[in-house]
């Protein structure tokens, strides 16, 4: 036989596409021609498949070889096609059975030396060979524990060109193997989803800080913890050293558990850019993204010559803080404001258009001032206009998607030393966080929304009904704090989670009275 087509993948964005990797080898001059759209890591392939193929023990005539990867109008990137034109040459010259090829797909990159490479994004490829109907994954070795988390597929793992040769040529002989099994290292080692442990599964807990650690600064802790519980946007404005970066850190020991779904989700993502642990590949906790102020553009929302995932979308089902927010360029934070609405990142380029997930809960925090001691008109040394220029950075359309702004003040020596009331820790917090999030999981059962702060505003009208009271004091409120549209709905949505945490079904006034107290620090900085 002298043509063979193998399956392999290229990823799209978070997608896996699938590739057929066809080879034809017959007589005439000893060339190897590579066609399909091909960037030039795939070009080079050529020169390691060849030397690969002969250091792995097999024979090579000098013969003329075709390989085109289909369809031609998909643009292939990446050195994930090695393993599978290795092994569609080898099929084309009879060293391995044509039909073990059936229902498999081949994933790997090549050293000279024949052995088999990791390779990013085989989560996304092994997802998309079970929607498709295949049974067996080839992968690297390395990249085993990864795609064993499709529980449908069977996943053989190989280290080196000959082993994945001999696993073909295994499963020609025997037939079909049944299921999947935690297997020797080695030819075709095959791992079982629930046997592998997961990334974060709780070993760094101890080193998260806890809220029973952060000294005063209730009103910060009581935003804290409506902010999450349920999944609102939230804003810490007061001077250095007052706690609120560390106020945010501790947001981290408070999040509520992933499932399953939103486990694999998120997992995915990080895949696609092979920052996946290799021995722990699912991601059981929830993502906690600090981006450094000097971030552009780019690194925040995703881009470059070939899209990619960018911080926000690493952030995705958890929480991006960003500390010292007005620091940040202005044309970086009003980047965000269309992920924040529409939970997710649209880039478009002239060969296509790609759509990243970004449902995130966004934390900030910032000073008043430049010299943090604003509205200390005794200690602040800014001028009124360098006030202005500074919390100018922040745009009112960027502060009409905060749901909540808390103040942190100064902490008192007392609070400080702890010779009050001890704190309350972040286990006891989780524990309420992840009861009012059943509740809303249960609420919203059936449809897209997973908390409040995705209601849109023809949900409102059901889920976050007003009574006769409650209407006249938003109708006062819009009036006289001059709110938007959009303010309008996020502080109901917030009064909704709040209701929720003290176990209400109806919005009572005092739930309203909270939301709208956390807009009047925006009221108090933006709208001297």
């Amino acid at each position: 036989m002298s043509f063979s087509t193998i399956l392999s993948a290229v990823i799209e964005g978070l997608q896996a596409e699938l590739i057929h990797v066809e080879a034809d080898v017959s007589n005439g001059l000893p060339v190897f021609h590579m066609v399909g759209y091909l960037s030039s890591e795939v070009r080079e392939a050529g020169e390691r498949v060849r030397t690969a193929i002969k250091n792995s023990g097999y024979e090579y005539p000098a013969k003329r070889t075709v390989i085109n990867l289909s369809p031609a109008a998909l643009r292939k990137r990446g050195a994930s096609f090695d393993l599978p034109i290795a092994v569609a040459i080898l099929v084309s010259l009879g060293q391995i059975p044509p039909g073990s090829m059936k229902e498999c797909l081949v994933v790997g990159e090549l050293s000279l030396s024949g052995h088999v490479k990791k390779v990013p994004g085989i989560l996304p490829i092994v997802m998309e060979a079970a929607k498709q109907g295949i049974t067996r994954c080839i992968i690297p070795g390395e990249n085993v524990s990864e795609g064993a988390l499709v529980k449908e597929m069977t996943v053989i793992g190989v280290k080196t060109l000959r082993e994945a040769a001999e696993a073909l040529q295994g499963r020609a002989c025997t037939g079909k193997t049944e299921g999947r099994r935690q297997g020797q290292k080695g030819s075709g080692e095959q791992k079982n989803p629930e046997d592998l442990p997961g990334e974060n599964s709780g070993a760094e807990e101890a080193d998260l800080p806890d809220f029973s650690e952060l000294r005063g600064q209730e009103h910060v802790r009581r935003a804290a913890e409506i902010a999450v519980a349920g999944g609102h946007n939230m804003l810490m404005i007061g001077p250095p050293g007052s706690g609120k970066s560390m106020a945010a850190r501790c947001i981290a020991g408070i999040l509520p558990p992933l499932d399953e779904k939103e486990s694999m989700e998120i997992t995915k993502i990080y895949s696609v850019l092979g920052l996946v642990n290799e021995e722990r590949p699912l991601i059981r906790k929830r993502p906690f993204r600090e981006v450094h102020h000097t971030a552009t553009r780019a690194a925040l929302t995703g881009g470059g010559a070939v899209p990619r995932p960018g911080e926000i979308s690493l952030a995705h089902g958890g929480v991006l803080f960003l500390d010292e927010l007005p620091e940040f360029r202005k044309n970086v934070l009003e980047v965000l404001r269309q992920p924040l609405e529409e939970r997710c990142v649209q880039i478009s380029r002239t060969y296509g258009n790609y759509r990243f997930p970004a449902n995130f809960m966004l934390v900030a925090a910032m000073n008043p001032c430049p010299c943090g001691c604003y509205p200390d008109l005794e200690k602040c040394t800014c001028t009124p206009l360098q006030i202005r220029m500074y919390l100018g950075k922040i745009s009112r359309p960027f502060l009409d998607r905060i749901d909540l702004c808390a103040e942190a003040p100064r902490v008192d020596y007392r609070s400080l030393t702890g010779s009050g009331t001890p704190e309350e820790c972040s286990a006891e917090i989780r524990k309420r966080i992840t009861k009012v999030r059943k509740i809303q999981a249960d609420r919203y059962r059936g449809t897209d929304i997973q908390n409040n702060a995705m209601l849109r505003a023809k949900d409102l009208k059901r889920w976050c009904r007003l009574d006769g009271q409650g209407e006249r004091l938003m109708e006062q409120a819009y009036s006289v704090m001059g709110l938007t549209a959009r303010g309008y709905h996020r502080i109901i949505k917030t009064a909704r989670t709040i209701a929720d945490l003290e176990g209400e079904e109806n919005i009572g006034t005092d739930h309203l009275k909270e939301a709208l107290s956390y807009r009047m620090v925006d009221e108090k900085y933006w709208r001297r």
